[in-house]
């Protein structure tokens, strides 16, 4: 037999649901186990910055066999004034403007036909952030994404609400791959990362839905000075304790 219209749409609406919303905007990985507490500095102090899907690359958004494509998606931030730029006992933290996914500027489309979505990022309950953690064997960038801070609005063959971190924040981490002489800094969400979701709808809305896998990489361009590039080091150790 063949499949029902009705279970056709189910399975992309789930897919279109977690779309614009995995964020990923930067954000926008999957929670992994927590770092060694390992010294980070991220230069230059100060220094605006924003992350972009790298030249040519489109984020991707899986749940089953459904796929959704966006070719736009970005954030941007600050890094830390110095001192704040330096953690010697870990991961140092930048605040993120909320993600943004979409498609030639407007909704992204879905590989069910006449469904679209369309996502729109707070930060309501908390900001988004990404923490750069130094690691010699390969630094990682995590971003945390507050309880509620991204929605997006299904349309076409169904109308259905998709809510990124329903129950509370999350984070989501990818690798830190340094920038070289013709490009800048990049961080790899290549490999898939799962976001949780919470679907709202009719009946052809997949309510049952409770997880969405983005895949992205994005490039991190320093915009106070595009001469120079954000880069993630060993941080400073504290000093010994003066002997008295």
């Amino acid at each position: 037999m063949g499949r029902s219209p009705t279970s056709t749409l189910r399975r992309g609406a789930v897919f279109a649901a977690a779309t614009v919303m995995a964020t990923a905007g930067l954000t926008a990985l999957s929670a992994g186990p927590a770092l060694a507490a390992t010294g980070t500095t991220v230069s230059p102090a100060g220094h605006a910055f924003s992350a972009a899907l790298v030249s040519g690359t489109t984020v991707t958004f899986t749940v089953g066999t459904t796929t959704s494509t966006c070719n736009q998606s970005g954030s941007s931030g600050t890094v830390p004034a110095e001192p704040a730029n330096s953690n010697p006992d870990g991961p140092v933290v930048n605040t993120l403007a909320p993600a943004s996914f979409s498609n030639n500027g407007g909704a992204c489309p879905t590989n069910v036909p006449f469904t679209t979505a369309r996502t729109t990022s707070n930060s309501t309950n908390g900001d988004w952030t990404i923490s750069l953690q130094y690691d010699p064997a390969g630094s990682v960038g995590t971003m945390t994404i507050p309880q509620g801070g991204s929605i997006t609005q299904i349309s076409g063959l169904a109308s259905c609400t998709a809510t990124v971190a329903p129950d509370g924040p999350v984070s989501i981490s990818g690798a830190w791959v340094p920038g070289t002489d013709t490009s800048p800094p990049v961080l790899d969400l290549s490999a898939g990362v799962s976001l949780p979701v919470r679907v709202t709808g009719g009946l052809a809305c997949p309510t049952g839905a409770t997880s969405a896998i983005l895949k992205a990489r994005y490039a991190v361009t320093d915009t106070t000075d595009p001469a120079q590039q954000i880069t993630v080091s060993a941080g400073l150790a504290e000093p010994p304790p003066a002997v008295r």
